[in-house]
């Protein structure tokens, strides 16, 4: 059985949250035909993506056959929606470079089913919805009923416990709408089928369950479980819930095989796409090669002008910083001798020669020349 028990959903906005379910609890029976009503933005279709695992509640907890969900993982959700869910939308979703064969494949495909099995189940379910003689057709070769017909084949190709639809007539005239509640109406024979809604007239006539919405809230339940069922129901979960269901994969061959089909059937805008990388990767490369070259050239330019000024290293040479500080010391103290009708003056530069200590004797090594050599 599927519970809800005090379900609450917030969405972050710019100034704040929104509570699109405020404490929402059902419970479902195994197999009936529910349909949710409301106005718009009541919170039906949040209501139906909890369900289905595709969005994730803000608190209250989500009960599947007696387990609770609060602890589930991305991989355990992935499960959930492979194995015990099926999807069916007002849009279809159909892979249009797949036959209507291959559509109903595809969930059998990521659960890792061998191809002679999911042939077989694929063939059987388009069967089941009278389309058994349009396995190799497109998508865009049928009306809007066959579509969804085709929507609900694959819904079903898992054997799943519930049946998600989300508007599924809102694309479709009324004739055509007849026909696909008619078959859900079926398919709820023997499980869970909920369906979201704006149309009262078609939920009371083939409905078996309404539950109304407002403003997030639960208003009204036709049909609402009673206690002995509950008892019933919760019996039967304890031996359900004993078994593990296998965790949804896709072989890397397959993957890269229906990759492949999809770009062999889009080949003209894949090659337009791939010229158009390419012009990009050689225009970036090409940036790239002339920014390198202009740094080379740069490098040698100055290497080349460094190279008309050399640096030369004498084992002897003037201490020049020593010799400035003697400079402005000995103009305070110049020894002035008068003789006669001369003056003579102690010449600075006699004096720096009479200092050994304004030269320097560098220590000229042969491993220091050979460093010096290797120099650029």
């Amino acid at each position: 059985m599927l519970r809800l028990i005090d379900i609450k959903k917030d969405y972050a906005v710019a100034d704040g949250k929104v509570a699109a379910l405020k404490g929402v609890n059902i419970n479902f029976r195994k197999s009936e035909f529910v349909s949710v009503l409301g106005p718009s933005g009541c919170g039906k279709t949040t209501l139906l993506n909890i369900i289905g695992g595709l969005d994730k509640y803000t608190s209250g907890d989500l009960e599947i056959a007696g387990k609770s969900t609060r602890e589930f993982k991305d991989g355990d959700w992935d499960t959930y929606r492979n194995h015990s869910v099926g999807f069916i939308f007002q849009s279809y979703h159909l892979i249009p470079h797949q036959s209507v064969l291959e559509n109903v494949e595809l969930a059998l495909t990521i659960a890792g089913v061998d191809r002679d099995e999911r042939r077989r189940r694929a063939v059987e379910a388009l069967e089941k919805v009278g389309l058994g003689d349009k396995l190799k057709v497109k998508p865009n070769q049928l009306s809007g009923g066959q579509a969804q017909r085709v929507a609900i084949a694959r819904a079903l190709i898992n054997n799943p416990e519930i049946v998600l639809a989300d508007e599924p007539t809102g694309a479709l005239d009324s004739k055509t709408g007849v026909q696909v509640l008619e078959l859900l109406k079926e398919i709820a024979k023997e499980r869970l089928v909920i369906m979201v809604t704006h149309n009262p007239e078609l939920a009371e006539k083939y409905s078996t369950r309404i539950i109304s919405l407002m403003d997030g809230e639960v208003v009204g339940d036709t049909n609402p479980l009673k206690s002995e069922e509950l008892c019933d129901v919760y019996s039967n979960d304890e031996k359900v819930n004993k078994g593990k269901k296998k965790k949804s994969s896709m072989s890397l061959s397959t993957a890269f095989r229906l990759s492949l089909k999809n770009l062999l059937s889009k080949f003209k805008r894949s090659s337009m796409v791939s010229v158009a990388g390419s012009i990009g990767i050689i225009g970036v490369s090409m940036v790239l090669a002339i920014s390198a070259g202009v740094r080379l050239y740069i490098k040698d330019m100055e290497d080349d002008m460094l190279s008309g000024n050399p640096l030369t290293v004498r084992q002897v040479a003037i201490d020049y910083d020593s010799l400035l500080d003697f400079a402005a010391a000995d103009k305070k103290n110049i020894d002035i001798t008068r003789l006669k009708d001369k003056v003579y003056l102690d010449s600075v530069l006699d004096s720096l020669i009479e200092m050994g200590d304004m030269t320097k004797t560098n220590n000229i090594t042969a491993a220091y020349a050979a460093y010096i050599d290797a120099m650029p």
